[in-house]
């Protein structure tokens, strides 16, 4: 189902970011330039607004940054069409594989790493708001089994 949040600027930001990704692989490279720029950009503004370097929606455009700016060493190129992919899937249905990701990293989780969570992290639906506090990723180690 589609998820378009035009009320959202972080949105708008993410949306800019897939265009420019998209110039860049389909038009002309010299597009990465404006995409790393942008994206430095959305990152100051994200610290700026968080008013700190470490919550996880400043993670994840830190992370988005890092990798388009991975993707363009020798050999690594192919990476950008994953974060295309990834960015569109975010944009239009909410589903951001990069979060994901980020919220396997031990700072970023209470529970433990396992197969269970692990796949239970990518098959959830999208979820408002933090991948991170999605109840479909909490585990109640304090429950008692069923007698």
């Amino acid at each position: 189902m589609l998820r378009l949040e035009f009320n959202k600027l972080a949105w708008w930001y993410w949306l800019v970011a897939d265009v420019l990704l998209m110039l860049a692989l389909w038009v002309e490279r010299d597009y990465f330039v404006a995409a790393l720029a942008f994206n430095l950009f959305q990152l100051c503004h994200f610290i700026l607004r968080q008013r700190s370097f470490t919550t996880f929606p400043v993670q994840v455009r830190a992370g988005y940054w890092l990798w388009l700016l991975a993707g363009l060493a020798p050999g690594l190129f192919w990476m950008h069409w994953i974060q295309l992919a990834g960015t569109s899937a975010m944009l239009l249905f909410g589903y951001c594989p990069l979060a994901r990701m980020l919220s396997l990293l031990p700072w970023n989780r209470r529970q433990p790493f396992t197969l269970q969570f692990l796949l239970r992290t990518f098959l959830a639906p999208p979820t408002s708001g933090s991948i991170r506090d999605n109840p479909h990723l909490v585990t109640l180690h304090s429950e008692k089994p069923a007698a």
